[in-house]
């Protein structure tokens, strides 16, 4: 039996991810990326390497993309407008402000092509083990043929609304991993200068009233003083950031604190510390706190790399002027 086949444009942290689950699945996934060492890895995984967006619209009547800034999905709609085929569907699950994504709707509705906005709920490391949320919105007859797929890359998918309720849905939900996040780094760091061990505060708060997703998901990074294998940049969550921020301050909505985890996550990016996990912000607060985990030597020489440029004296007056 021929194998289904499934396009994949975007082939970074969360499109390799979705990627390796639909070839676990035995779909061909037609995948490409601009970045080369992206695509290197693609057909490692068992992918098939397209040269180009149009030739993915011209062998997959159902492409995901999965790309990092307004510009790429402009240039992804006008490429694949170029290749269309018959009740050809385009899957879009970036987080990109919602006027950018109608733009690209009605340029593919042109020739043809149904996109849905479907943006996703969850970290790198939980699409590898196929732990994401979809939140769709658009044409629900399109929603219902493109579920098959959804089901193989994400361990739930709900159908929100019309176009752009998908996108509303996950700046919603990205609002609340922004406060979580900060409040994970800033319950750890109370625990840690306290004298708790952050080990078995991590396993029992878990366990308790005041866990959050993003306690389980970042609490152990927080734990380990270890940011690089980052599930989410710093610098990429500044994007996510604005859009949210420029969301609600066209509805005229107060997010005073979503607003407050603003400047934490600015600190972030002075620090050097743009191309860590986010769990990283525990960093910035651990450096207002005073507070250095002084047990390890390698440990010490990773706090004061973070904030080599810094001296003692202006460390936190120097975050303060962020904020």
């Amino acid at each position: 039996m021929a194998r289904k086949t499934v396009g994949m444009i975007g082939l970074g942290i969360m499109g390799s991810a979705m990627s390796a689950n639909l070839i676990k699945a035995r779909f061909e996934v037609v995948g490409f990326d601009v970045i080369e060492r992206c695509r290197r890895a693609h057909k490692k995984a068992g992918g098939t390497l397209a040269s180009h967006c149009s030739e993915v619209g011209r062998k997959c009547s159902v492409t995901v993309t999965s790309l990092p800034s307004v510009e790429a999905l402009l240039e992804t709609a006008v490429a694949l407008a170029k290749s269309p085929r018959r009740l050809q569907i385009v899957i879009e699950t970036s987080t990109l402000p919602i006027p950018v994504k109608e733009e690209a709707r009605r340029m593919l509705a042109a020739r043809g092509i149904t996109l849905l906005d479907c943006p996703l709920s969850g970290t790198g490391a939980q699409a590898r083990v196929k732990d994401l949320i979809v939140y769709a919105s658009g044409d629900p007859k399109v929603y219902r043929r493109a579920a098959p797929i959804l089901e193989e890359f994400a361990r739930a998918h709900y159908y929100v609304g019309e176009f752009g309720a998908g996108s509303k849905t996950k700046f919603v939900a990205n609002l609340l991993v922004a406060i979580h996040n900060i409040a994970a780094a800033e319950a750890m760091v109370l625990a840690m200068k306290s004298g708790l061990d952050p080990s078995t505060t991590l396993k029992v708060i878990t366990d308790g009233a005041g866990n959050s997703r993003m306690l389980e998901v970042r609490g152990p990074m927080m734990v380990k003083n270890d940011y690089s294998e980052a599930t989410m940049k710093v610098q990429t969550w500044q994007k996510d950031m604005s859009i949210i921020g420029d969301f609600a301050r066209k509805l005229e909505c107060p997010t005073p604190l979503f607003s407050a985890t603003a400047p934490i996550y600015t600190a972030a990016m002075a620090s050097g510390l743009g191309a860590e996990d986010t769990a990283s912000v525990c960093a910035v607060l651990e450096n207002l706190a005073n507070y250095s985990r002084s047990k390890s030597p390698q440990k010490t020489k990773r706090k004061s790399r973070l904030f080599r440029h810094a001296p003692e004296g202006k460390r936190q007056s120097r975050v303060g002027r962020e904020a």
